[in-house]
């Protein structure tokens, strides 16, 4: 099993410690850097910045949002973050949610599987550089009775083939991140239920391509606090706020993801109660309302040892590459979970 290291959003005030964090992974052998976006940091500028600073490490974004670009500018960048990185860029997509679609994009949140299907399948067309044409209910290029005419690409990427991602979390989603990707992303896995709430849905996938999960990519993101055993409730404490987010605000009440991710994980009254007060704005009371097995279950707590018993779950139950977000108030901090997340794998057996 490979390790990852996911810096999150840029422009929370640790920047410059994010980009030490980065290099110190690359130092550690870790296999692929991730950067995120929403509506503030794009990834592709720190991808390129945090590339242009390390020797080894792959750089991924986890996720470039379909809503925000036309799938041949998502190309396009793709193509030259590989050439620049020497062949380090991982490509990874989302749709994200119908807030930020609608609300920062204007784009309709509207048929998110059939619009991915189609985004994938323009972007590895147009990688091909071939004169890129498609016919579509989403996109159609060139456009009909138009002075526009089917162009290819001009960048030659490092690879012919730069490894595809999705950002899944729902069955659907899921199943067909396992027919047309390379690699899946998830977020709030739990080992016990990973093969119930993706792994098997993946395979479905798979098989429908007819292919296996042989060469694919299972890269779930947990946050990583070291400390002693003892003060594992204390550490889990300090994700109350981000779980709540996620499950009780990132959405509404008829559409939240990660609430719907909890609820088949077993928590069905308790996603329901913390939806319920955060978006009453009672975001302490739905904090205080997550089991702490919720978030035990879905983070890396505690001492190298107990870390390392989690890691051999995850590896048991199909993980490849185990994206960590390295927990800490100071540089000092997130470097030492950093290396003990390198120690953990290696007391695992699994480097």
């Amino acid at each position: 099993m490979r390790l990852g290291i996911n810096l999150g959003y840029w422009g929370a005030g640790m920047d410059g410690d994010n980009l030490a964090v980065a290099q110190e992974a690359d130092r550690l052998g870790y296999d692929v850097c991730w950067a995120a976006e929403a509506y503030g940091s794009d990834a592709p500028t720190v991808l390129a910045w945090v590339a242009a600073q390390t020797e080894r490490i792959d750089v991924g974004s986890a996720i470039l949002q379909i809503p925000a670009r036309q799938p041949a500018m998502t190309a396009m960048t793709a193509a030259t973050l590989d050439s620049l990185s020497g062949g380090r860029f991982r490509l990874g997509l989302g749709v994200s949610g119908p807030q930020v679609s609608e609300g920062w994009y204007g784009v309709k949140f509207d048929k998110p599987l059939a619009r991915t299907r189609e985004y994938v399948e323009i972007v590895r067309r147009a990688m091909t550089r071939e004169r890129l044409s498609y016919e579509g209910e989403h996109w159609t290029l060139p456009l009909p009775d138009g002075p526009g005419k089917a162009l290819k690409l001009t960048v030659h990427p490092e690879r012919e083939h730069i490894p595809l991602y999705i950002a899944a979390i729902g069955p659907k989603n899921l199943e067909q991140t396992g027919e047309i990707a390379d690699g899946a992303l998830l977020i709030f896995p739990s080992a016990e239920h990973l093969e119930d709430t993706a792994i098997r849905h993946i395979r479905a996938g798979r098989e429908k391509a007819g292919k296996t999960l042989e060469g694919f990519d299972i890269c779930p993101t947990l946050p990583l606090a070291l400390g002693e055993d003892k003060d594992v409730h204390a550490l889990a404490d300090m994700f109350r706020p981000y779980t709540a987010l996620y499950v009780g605000g990132m959405g509404s009440f008829k559409q939240n993801f990660y609430n719907q991710l909890a609820r088949r994980m077993g928590y069905e009254k308790e996603a329901a109660e913390i939806q319920e007060k955060y978006l009453s704005g009672d975001k302490a009371g739905a904090a205080a309302a997550i089991p702490h097995q919720l978030i035990d279950s879905t983070t890396l707590l505690g001492s190298v040892e107990r870390i390392a018993d989690r890691m051999r779950a995850y590896a048991a139950a199909g993980v490849t590459t185990l994206t960590l977000a390295p927990a800490g108030f100071t540089l000092d901090e997130r470097v030492a979970a950093l290396r003990a997340g390198t120690e953990a794998l290696e007391h695992a057996g699994l480097a």
